[in-house]
């Protein structure tokens, strides 16, 4: 394989073709095999080399060569493989040719550092969630340099693409030896010292960042108490180094391995620890990010100790550490990995929380039914003021932000002053219900989960139409009396024709964008929920009850008093911090868009419905007037969209927080459409008799 004309891409597809039979010469990607690998073994520098290396993994990747499995190699294993069977056939049978193939690895390997492929690919760096997240966001929009030097990088570049995986995910270990002896033969040691000292200095690299990150404040305050020499991660690192010593020596025994296995699961059960406070305490992403790295690391320094342990003797270790530094590769530039893998807890713990506050909006007994109307009734009495308010502060003409800010502040008031009568507002029940709905399909198991759950969507469905009944109606029959007496006190309507007629028009879903505005009002009512289970959280995880029990003022006021303050925020503070932030949002968002020049409007169905009598007063239009007729259609379309919009949302929150299976919603589906045919009474009326919780 030293002359040209073995080199030229001729040559070697009759090499390619020579070992397949005449059926299987027909495909013209082998002659693109030929390209790669005469470019491998012709580059005369590493960045050529490292480029076509690349080339040749991405052929190989490229899935089955032909439709049918191709059976002519035992070591190929379905389509995945087809293309690495023929390349390895083609090595075997052309031995000059494997030698050049192995001399250009050997370059590679001279040329370049390896290190950072075990100790860094994969490995979330130590600057925190919002760091590493900058990072790959920069890396998405601005192209970073390429380092030849450096095989982490290469790693990385090879793996970009979910089909780059292709071969990896198909890869046998019985295949994999045949690479093995192929590339890296038992007679050339010098083959493999390389990546020998790349595993040791990346293992140590790994065991740095394990202490680095078990001994950091934020972990150890939440860890066992204890000094620090006691701690498991620091005993790791001395376990650790004594036995990659021992490897490098030749003389890996036993007890070195049960004394790193010990080590390990120290460093996990502490790991436990530490979680386990956090779902008490409250979440911190930086921390659950501390995790994701010692959890990362701790795996990684498994496999290389598999690979340590085992060596030439069985392919399977060393073709675990290969894949897992592959999806690594992969997953260190996906942005929507990072959020998942470190914001499933925080997600967790909104939703656990906005289950707890949503528990009281379902009616399961005839009393709890009875409770939601005379609360929903009162919840619509109160939003007449609100919705008077509104159409107040809309024709005030202020400046754009007061605007928005009165209205914000007159929606937060209501809001609160409904929490604190322990009254209701339909629209806020979906995002707090669909989390206790999620919370029963993943604490219940066997058949009687999926009837349980069918049973509590009939209390949501009947829970929610009768708050909204009677929201709706009361805040209705309320906007006329309203509008009667301020008649009777001023001699006029409250609206002018002017604005009435404009509150018609607007709220005509055919007409007007309100089908879009009450589906946006549904995202609104769940972002609030989801606030108010951060804020929740963030109250837990900073201790701020405990702060205000133990403030300076309880020298003035008294300790009692502010420990009874303390437990009256720790109850009510995602309630204040959902209510204030849906008030905001709902008076901000018309703002905001008349300001940006954007389609933002809302359309909340329980304050429109009250807007819309007090238009049908000013402008004493009859139920028969097609006008009236759209009004009470958008009013219907709002219903349907806020509460709807919301749910799913909220729904969707909670079954990626809680990895709920695809068959069990599925499942789901079928027994609610059953339900509902055969008894849709369950949905819209409690039963008659209590059911037992």
């Amino acid at each position: 394989m030293q002359n040209t004309q073995t080199h030229s891409i001729d040559a070697l597809l009759a090499y390619v073709l020579a070992v397949l039979p005449d059926h299987r010469q027909n495909q013209r990607d082998l002659r693109k095999l030929a390209i790669h690998l005469r470019a491998l073994l012709i580059a005369e520098d590493l960045p050529d080399r490292m480029d076509a290396w690349r080339a040749l993994n991405a052929w190989l990747a490229g899935g089955s060569l032909w439709n049918d499995v191709y059976i002519d190699s035992a070591d190929v294993h379905g389509s995945a493989t087809q293309r690495f069977a023929v390349l390895m056939d083609v090595l075997a049978a052309h031995p000059e040719l494997a030698a050049g193939l192995r001399r250009a690895i050997r370059q590679i390997l001279d040329e370049t550092d390896g290190a950072n492929l075990f100790g860094e690919v994969g490995i979330p760096s130590d600057r925190g969630f919002l760091s590493e997240f900058g990072d790959r966001l920069t890396t998405r929009l601005i192209p970073s340099p390429r380092d030849d030097h450096d095989l982490g990088h290469l790693m990385s570049r090879s793996y970009t693409r979910t089909r780059d995986l292709t071969l990896v995910r198909g890869l046998q270990p019985s295949s994999f030896q045949r690479l093995v002896e192929l590339l890296f033969p038992a007679g050339e040691p010098a083959m493999t010292a390389a990546l020998e000292r790349a595993m040791a200095d990346g293992f140590r690299l790994l065991l740095a960042r394990v202490q680095g990150q078990g001994l950091s404040q934020k972990l150890r305050t939440r860890s066992q108490p204890g000094p620090v020499a006691h701690s498991p991660f620091r005993r790791l690192g001395d376990c650790g180094e004594n036995l990659l010593c021992a490897w490098e020596q030749g003389r890996l025994s036993s007890p070195l391995l049960e004394a790193w296995e010990a080590g390990v699961a120290a460093c996990r059960d502490e790991m436990h620890v530490i979680s386990k406070r956090l779902e008490a305490e409250g979440i911190s992403v930086d921390i659950v990010y501390g995790l994701d790295v010692l959890e990362r690391c701790l795996a990684r320094l498994e496999a290389i100790v598999a690979v340590m342990q085992t060596g030439r003797e069985s392919p399977a270790p060393a073709l675990a550490l290969l894949q897992q530094l592959a999806f690594a590769a992969h997953q260190s530039a996906s942005l929507g990995h990072v959020v998942r893998s470190n914001l499933r807890r925080l997600q967790r713990r909104i939703v656990d929380r906005a289950g707890e506050t949503g528990e009281h909006y379902i009616a399961e007994t005839p009393k709890d039914y009875r409770h939601i109307w005379v609360a929903a009734a009162g919840g619509g009495l109160l939003t007449v003021g609100t919705a008077a308010m509104k159409m107040a502060i809309a024709g005030a003409g202020l400046a754009l932000f007061l605007e928005g800010l009165g209205s914000g502040l007159n929606y937060a008031l209501s809001f609160l002053l409904l929490q604190a009568l322990g009254l209701m507002l339909a629209t806020k029940q979906p995002a707090m219900t669909a989390a206790t709905f999620a919370a029963i399909i993943r604490d219940s198991k066997g058949e009687a989960r999926l009837e349980r759950i069918v049973d509590y969507a009939a209390c949501i469905c009947r829970s929610q139409l009768a708050a909204t009944i009677a929201n709706v109606v009361v805040v209705a029959c309320g906007a006329y009396a309203f509008d009667a007496a301020w008649q009777w006190a001023t001699g006029h309507s409250y609206l002018n024709r002017a604005e009435a007629s404009y509150v018609f028009h607007a709220l005509s879903p055919v007409d007007s964008g309100t089908v879009f505005y009450a589906a946006l009002t549904g995202c609104i009512l769940y972002l609030a929920a989801l606030a108010g289970g951060w804020v929740d959280n963030w109250a837990v995880y900073h201790r701020l009850p405990q702060a205000i029990a133990e403030h300076r003022l309880g020298h003035r006021f008294g300790r009692l008093r502010m420990i009874r303050l303390a437990g009256i925020v720790s109850r009510n503070m995602s309630g204040w911090a959902t209510n204030i932030a849906l008030g905001l949002m709902l008076g901000m968002t018309p703002v905001l868009g008349r300001f940006f020049g954007l389609p933002l409007d809302v359309r909340h169905v329980t304050l429109n419905s009250g807007i819309l009598s007090l238009a049908t007063s000013a402008l004493d239009v009859e139920l028969s007037t097609g006008l009236l007729s759209l009004a009470i259609a958008g009013v219907a379309v709002m219903f349907v969209l806020n509460l709807g919009v919301s749910f799913a949302l909220s729904l969707l929150t909670a079954v990626r927080a809680y990895n709920l299976p695809k068959a069990d919603l599925k499942e789901l589906r079928r027994r609610l459409w059953q339900r509902l045919r055969r008894q849709p009474r369950d949905f819209l009326m409690p039963p008659r008799v209590p059911q037992p919780a």
